[in-house]
C-alpha cells in the first residue's frame, strides 16, 4: 500500500513539475496543446497477510504454553541438582534443558515456516537460529545457576531470541 501511494505522489510531483516546465511553442492561434492523459501503468497492491499473520502468531502462541514452559520446568530442575551438587543428575539436566531448546527452535520454524509473508518466514527462522545457537553452545544453560539468576534473566533471553517474529506478533 505504502509503494503505491508513493508511486502515485511521485507521478503526481513529477507531472506538476513537468506542466510548470513548459517550453513548448505553442501557435499563436489560441489552440491549446493537445494533451494527453497521464497513464499509470496498473500496480499490483501488495498482498495482504493480515489473516495468516494473525493465524500464525496463534499457533506461536502456545509456544508459552507447551515449549517455553517445559524449559522452564527443565532449568528449574537442573538449577535444584546444581544446589544439591548431583553432578550424575545435573548432567541429565542440561541435556533435557538443551533439548527443551531444541524444541522451541523447531516450534518457531514449524509455525512460520506457514507464514505468507516471506520476511515473516525470514524472522522465523533467525529466531530459531538464535535459539539453536544457544542450545549448541548451552551458553544460558550453563550460566544460570541459581532460581533468582533465572527469575532475573529469563525475560531478556526469551525478547533476544524472539525479537525477530516479535514484531509481526504484536499487537
Amino acid at each position: 500500500m505504502r509503494r503505491a501511494l508513493l508511486a502515485v505522489l511521485a507521478a503526481g510531483v513529477l507531472l506538476t513539475g513537468a506542466a510548470c516546465d513548459s517550453d513548448s511553442d505553442a501557435d499563436s492561434t489560441g489552440a491549446a496543446p493537445a494533451t494527453t492523459a497521464p497513464s499509470t501503468a496498473p500496480s499490483s497492491a501488495a498482498p495482504d497477510y493480515t489473516a495468516n499473520t494473525k493465524a500464525v502468531c496463534a499457533k506461536l502462541q502456545t509456544l508459552y504454553t507447551v515449549e517455553l514452559r517445559d524449559f522452564g520446568a527443565a532449568m528449574g530442575r537442573l538449577i535444584t541438582y546444581r544446589e544439591a551438587k548431583q553432578k550424575a543428575e545435573i548432567a541429565k539436566a542440561e541435556a533435557a534443558a538443551t533439548t527443551e531448546l531444541k524444541q522451541v527452535a523447531a516450534k518457531i520454524r514449524k509455525d512460520t515456516a506457514t507464514a505468507q509473508n516471506p520476511e515473516f518466514r525470514a524472522a522465523g527462522l533467525t529466531s530459531a537460529a538464535k535459539v539453536d545457537a544457544s542450545a549448541a553452545s548451552k551458553g544460558y544453560v550453563k550460566t544460570v545457576t541459581t532460581l533468582p539468576k533465572l527469575n532475573s534473566t529469563i525475560e531478556n533471553q526469551l525478547k533476544e531470541w524472539l525479537s525477530p517474529v516479535a514484531g509481526y506478533c504484536a499487537a
